[in-house]
């Protein structure tokens, strides 16, 4: 299980490389709200986690919420986004949910209210990569699904609170994914 953790967080790690390293080319532009929203829930996720007991799979929520906050500061000059009725619709869920999340105080429900808030920004995501497929390098996010995958088998015990952040970033992102590569499918078809 602690090598599964560690391959999950080296994953994790590695998929932020490509992402920084195409948007200094120019090539990724970040969905700023996307990223804006990860940011805060990778901490959210992190610490909920870790208040229910996990150990070798923290590393996916904690790195990821580290790497989320340096493209979102990114994002702010190299980034797209951000003001669209579907950016504020997303906006909106996230604050409705932090809201909830303070006035309830429990840590599973925020896991769970995180994982939502997390998928409005993956919403996000999968539209504008399936419209604009070439500013999201596909490599960064299959080595975040690779690196759920891998978190999902870390979990010692069968804990659904302990599982549901590492599948959902799997599942999440096999749809980014899959985005990607149809929206790039799309603009072969049509040359």
């Amino acid at each position: 299980m602690q090598y599964l953790g560690y391959l999950s967080g080296i994953c994790i790690t590695l998929s932020f490389l490509p992402y920084l390293i195409y948007i200094f080319k120019g090539q990724t532009r970040p969905e700023r709200a996307s990223w804006l929203l990860w940011s805060i829930l990778g901490g959210i996720a992190f610490f909920t986690q870790l208040s229910k007991g996990a150990s070798y799979s923290l590393w996916l929520p904690g790195v990821q919420a580290i790497g989320d906050l340096l493209i979102f500061i990114l994002s702010i000059k190299y980034g797209m986004g951000g003001f669209s009725k579907r950016d504020k619709w997303a906006l909106g869920i996230a604050g409705g949910s932090l809201i909830l999340w303070f006035i309830t105080r429990e840590a599973t429900l925020t896991l769970l209210l995180a994982i939502l808030i997390d998928a409005a920004g993956a919403y996000l995501t999968i539209v504008k990569s399936y419209k604009y497929p070439t500013t999201e390098p596909v490599i960064s996010w299959e080595l975040t699904m690779l690196g759920g995958f891998f978190a999902i088998f870390a979990v010692n015990k069968f804990n659904w609170v302990l599982l549901a952040f590492p599948v959902y970033t799997f599942v999440a992102n096999v749809f980014i994914t899959m985005s990607i590569r149809l929206g790039r499918q799309k603009l072969i078809e049509k040359n």
